[in-house]
């Protein structure tokens, strides 16, 4: 037995569960039961979510071992798509997802300032970082660095890059081997992409320099982190630039071919950001899903199945934040959730970046 399946184990075993629930979890507000009976009213959740459904299969199956009496219909779609799709629901007045859960923060934010977010005071959002939360409105959920990926096989340990400055160097002076070699996100398709490399924008200081190395060997542009991984394992791409290190993680775990690095000039965090919609037609059901995801309980499953780093500070191991920041230390570079995030989504300045990291990559 692994050592994370055993502190996964050894966690369950602190926290009861029982599924008829007739009281709330010990240090709940009195009145909590409330939602727990409303939720086995309603009878019925629905979440859009980025995350891949096989990923979220230990963590779905425990809400429904603990929640039985309500059908989950989880939805996995990519970060544009969810933010598409919920906002033409909304407006066409018809059934839409009662949680939202996704990677691309910024589009998140956006949602909640435009007043989709239905406001809770979680009695979790004590245990997750002020960074990870804003306004009892949106919820920080995972502690996930971003990483460089590249083909073992192809790629000499010599040239793996440690920092962005390496990246930078390598696909300036190696330009004939890495042609078409490299991958990244196609920012115009992908929120996702688009949240990293703005962001990358804001803390790099060479990041325009890093921009024109990825045109000299012309960068290949996808839109999702699964075509990243299979091109990058077949040697068809050798590094691939931005991808969520829990991807990373849980594909070297099983595919001989790829390793993954966490800079250490600075590695972005970001946080799966969930909201509860204010049209939501089970409201106590998305209460008590967004609080089961915040328990301790919850958190461990995400840690310990998913390999999706805890964002509450009580999880010990490591399969928590706080275990990566004593590894990685100042190099971990988490953004905050808030309006910062909105600035690139402004429609002027975005088109302006657009253009700009076009130009950048010859395009």
């Amino acid at each position: 037995m692994n050592q994370k399946r055993r502190l996964l184990l050894a966690v369950l075993a602190t926290l009861p569960l029982t599924s008829a629930f007739a009281a709330a979890p010990a240090g709940y507000p009195s009145n909590y039961q409330a939602v727990i009976d409303g939720a086995m009213k309603e009878g019925k959740l629905v979440v859009y979510s980025t995350t891949d459904t096989a990923l979220m299969q230990p963590l779905l199956q425990d809400f429904q071992k603990a929640y039985p009496g309500i059908k989950l219909e989880y939805n996995d779609v990519n970060s544009t798509e969810l933010y598409n799709r919920y906002i033409s629901e909304t407006a066409a007045g018809g059934s839409s997802a009662d949680v939202l859960w996704s990677s691309a923060m910024d589009l998140q934010v956006k949602l909640v300032n435009d007043g989709y977010a239905m406001k809770y005071t979680s009695p979790e959002v004590k245990n997750i970082p002020d960074w990870a939360h804003w306004r009892d409105e949106v919820f920080g959920t995972t502690y996930e660095p971003i990483s460089i990926v590249y083909n073992k096989r192809l790629v000499p340990t010599a040239e793996v890059p440690k920092t962005h400055a390496d990246l930078v160097n390598l696909l300036n002076k190696n330009t004939a081997k890495y042609k078409g070699k490299v991958t990244t996100y196609d920012i115009e398709k992908s929120g996702t992409g688009f949240l990293f490399i703005t962001q990358d924008a804001k803390v790099n200081p060479g990041f325009w320099n890093l921009a024109k190395a990825f045109g000299t060997v012309d960068v290949k542009l996808q839109s999702s982190t699964g075509g990243m991984m299979e091109r990058i394992s077949s040697g068809e791409n050798l590094i691939g630039y931005n991808i969520l290190g829990s991807y990373a993680i849980t594909r070297a775990k099983k595919d001989p071919n790829i390793g993954f690095v966490m800079p250490t000039d600075y590695s972005l965090v970001i946080s799966r950001l969930m909201f509860i919609s204010k049209t939501a037609k089970s409201p106590n059901a998305a209460k008590l899903w967004t609080d089961y995801v915040l328990s301790r309980r919850g958190q461990s499953i995400l840690a310990t199945s998913a390999d999706l780093y805890s964002v509450r500070k009580d999880i010990p191991g490591e399969a928590s934040g706080d275990y990566l920041g004593r590894v990685l230390g100042g190099a971990l570079k988490p953004v905050a959730v808030g309006p910062g995030l909105l600035t690139y989504l402004d429609q002027a300045k975005r088109l302006d970046f657009i253009k700009q990291w076009k130009k950048a990559l010859g395009r």
